[in-house]
């Protein structure tokens, strides 16, 4: 209850983060019929990155802001992938960015400027502040409903969703890390018991290594068919004392979706970069095999980081 996204918003773990939803929402969009959204710690929806919880980080500075104006011509860097151009393109529209970036917004307005007409998203937000913000933010937009409560005890009541197909977020404030990932594989139990073929995009942060391991191998043997891994991380994952990169790991992801996220995940990692080059990672968790009767899912072994140059 302590966690403010205000301080962070924007940051390197935002911007893949906020890519890949983009993504997951893109693939749901491939299709005509309605999806929905769930989202487990909405946040307040949007955030001045002039304010003074902002000013005292400048996190965005190392994060969106590198993306919105890079020097990508230097060094024969190119362009950005179509990917992330679109998505930073949503976020330059945003009314109060035209004359440069003001306001970072967060999932839940993010996820409302890029879904249809005919979408929905339930979003939940526990501390009572940030919910009357969330309120007011989409007081006006009957595709969204708001919900002052614990976001994993919701799922138990939202899942499965009217529309039978969509997306499952969980972006926890981790305020307690081992804590907060038990929470995860509690609530990811009984959801996938309701909701088994929906899609669940679960955000992690990074410093040791040794913390993100046991949830990722529980990811492993949850049951679901397939399980991609996306991570990003800025700082070797060795130090406790401060987010060295994060990840998303996304069960029942869309087929291409790894395809999709490869050549972003490499633009970041070189334009997001700090005192040495960033790493990325992009693998299956758990792959379903080749032969579809057998209906046994293929695990491999957590991998060492990949480190692209």
């Amino acid at each position: 209850m302590n966690y403010r996204h205000a301080y962070h918003a924007g940051n390197f773990a935002d911007v893949l983060k906020h890519s890949v939803l983009f993504a997951l929402i893109e693939a749901f969009k491939a299709k005509d019929t309605p999806f929905a959204l769930i989202d487990t710690h909405a946040g307040s929806g949007c955030y001045a990155l002039d304010s003074e919880e902002a000013g005292k980080t400048g996190e965005y500075r190392e994060g969106i802001a590198r993306l919105l104006f890079p020097d990508l011509q230097r060094n024969g860097q190119g362009s950005l992938p179509p990917l992330l151009r679109n998505w930073l393109d949503t976020i330059i529209a945003l009314p109060g960015n035209e004359h440069g970036l003001k306001l970072y917004p967060g999932s839940p307005l993010q996820a409302s400027l890029a879904m249809r007409a005919t979408d929905s998203a339930q979003l939940c937000e526990l501390h009572p502040e940030e919910a009357a913000r969330l309120r007011e933010l989409f007081h006006h937009d009957h595709r969204v409903h708001v919900h002052q409560r614990d976001g994993y005890e919701a799922l138990k009541a939202l899942l499965p969703p009217k529309e039978k197909r969509g997306l499952v977020l969980i972006d926890p404030p981790y305020e307690a890390q081992d804590d907060e990932f038990r929470l995860i594989e509690a609530a990811l139990k009984t959801a996938l018991q309701r909701w088994p073929t929906g899609v669940y995009a679960i955000w992690y942060p990074i410093k040791l290594r040794s913390q993100v391991q046991p949830f990722l191998r529980w990811l492993q043997r949850c049951g679901v068919r397939r399980a991609l891994q996306a991570e990003l991380l800025v700082h070797p994952d060795d130090s406790s004392l401060r987010l060295n990169g994060s990840g998303m790991a996304i069960l029942n992801a869309p087929w291409n979706l790894d395809q999709v996220l490869r050549e972003p995940l490499q633009a970041m990692a070189r334009l997001l970069s700090q005192e040495r080059a960033a790493s990325w990672r992009l693998d299956w968790l758990v792959q379903e095999t080749e032969t579809p009767a057998s209906q046994v899912p293929h695990v491999r072994p957590l991998s060492p980081s990949r480190r692209p140059r």
